[in-house]
C-alpha cells in the first residue's frame, strides 16, 4: 500500500524513542547534541573576544575587583547543585519513581530562580553605581542613594579618586563611607553632549562591562529558557509519563543535557570574569 493511502493518524516518526542504527541515539538526543555544538561556537566566540580585548588592553586599564566574588561563588554552587538534582531526577524516572523525580526537579527549578535572583541583584548594583567627573578634576566613584530634583543634588556613598587608574583596581574591602552630597553644578559638562559627566556602570560604560553584560546576559537567557523547558516537562507535560513513559524519560534527559551545558558555561564564566 502506498503512503498516500495510509491513515496519517497511524504514522509514527521513526526513532523518536528507540535509538537510530547509525548513531545509536534517538532523534531528540541527536538534535540536542547538534544544537549544543552550535552553542559551543557561540560562547567560544565570546570567550575569544574577551581574551583578545583583555590581552590588548593597555596595562593598568583593565578592571579588577569590580564584581562580588562571593555572589559569583554562591551562584556557582547553586548551579552545580542543580546539575546534581537534574541527574537524580532522571535516575528516579529510570527507576519508575515519579514522585521522587518531581521532588528533585522542583529543586532544580528553585535553584534556577535563585541564580536569576542573585544575578538580578548584581545587575541592579551596577546600574546604581556611578562614575562622576567633577569640575575640579577629581572623580567620584560610588553608589547613588538618592537624587533630589528640586535642589539638583545627588547623595552617594563612595570615594573620591585623584587618578583615573585607581578606578580599575579598587580595594577588596570598602570601609563604611558616610553619605556624600554632590551638587549638579559641580559636575563637569561633556562638551559634546552638553550633559553632566555622570554615568552608571551599565554595558555602555566601558569595554569590560560591555562584554560582562553580553556574556552573563546571554547566559541568563539560557538559564531562563532551560528553566521554562524543565518546568513545562515537570508540570503541564507530566501526563506524558502515563501515556508514554520512555518518551517522557527521553524528554527529561534532553532537557538535562541542555542544563548541564548551561552550568558548564557558568563554571568558565565565573573564574574568567570574577577571579582573573
Amino acid at each position: 500500500m502506498s503512503l498516500i493511502n495510509q491513515n496519517p493518524s497511524h504514522m509514527e516518526i521513526p526513532y523518536a524513542v528507540k535509538p537510530r542504527p547509525d548513531t545509536g541515539l534517538y532523534n531528540a538526543k541527536v538534535g540536542i547534541w547538534l544544537f549544543l555544538a552550535s552553542e559551543v561556537m557561540l560562547f567560544g566566540a565570546l570567550f575569544c573576544s574577551y581574551i583578545l580585548m583583555r590581552v590588548n588592553a593597555p596595562e593598568g586599564t583593565w578592571p579588577h575587583h569590580w564584581l562580588n566574588i562571593w555572589m559569583g561563588m554562591t551562584n556557582t554552587i547553586v548551579l552545580i547543585f542543580s546539575s546534581v538534582t537534574v541527574v537524580l531526577s532522571w535516575a528516579s524516572l529510570k527507576m519508575g519513581q515519579f514522585k521522587r523525580y518531581k521532588f528533585y526537579q522542583s529543586i532544580t527549578i528553585l535553584c534556577a530562580l535563585a541564580f536569576l535572583g542573585i544575578k538580578s541583584f548584581e545587575y541592579h548594583d551596577k546600574f546604581i553605581h556611578y562614575q562622576v567627573n567633577l569640575k575640579d578634576g577629581r572623580i567620584f566613584d560610588g553608589h547613588l542613594q538618592s537624587a533630589a530634583s528640586t535642589t539638583n543634588q545627588f547623595v552617594f556613598k563612595g570615594r573620591f579618586i585623584d587618578k583615573p587608574e585607581e578606578l580599575y583596581n579598587p580595594p577588596l574591602e570598602h570601609a563604611e563611607e558616610p553619605p556624600i552630597t554632590i551638587a549638579k553644578s559641580d559636575i563637569k559638562i561633556d562638551p559634546t553632549t552638553k550633559q553632566p559627566m555622570m554615568e552608571n556602570y551599565g554595558p555602555w560604560h566601558n569595554t569590560y562591562l560591555a562584554i560582562y553584560f553580553t556574556m552573563t546576559g546571554l547566559h541568563a537567557l539560557h538559564v531562563i529558557a532551560g528553566c521554562i523547558v524543565i518546568f513545562a516537562i515537570w508540570g503541564p507535560l507530566a501526563k506524558v509519563w502515563e501515556q508514554d513513559p520512555e518518551r517522557y524519560v527521553n524528554r527529561v534527559e534532553v532537557s538535562g543535557l541542555f542544563w548541564h551545558f548551561v552550568d558548564l558555561v557558568w563554571i568558565f564564566l565565573f573564574p574568567v570574569l570574577y577571579l582573573l
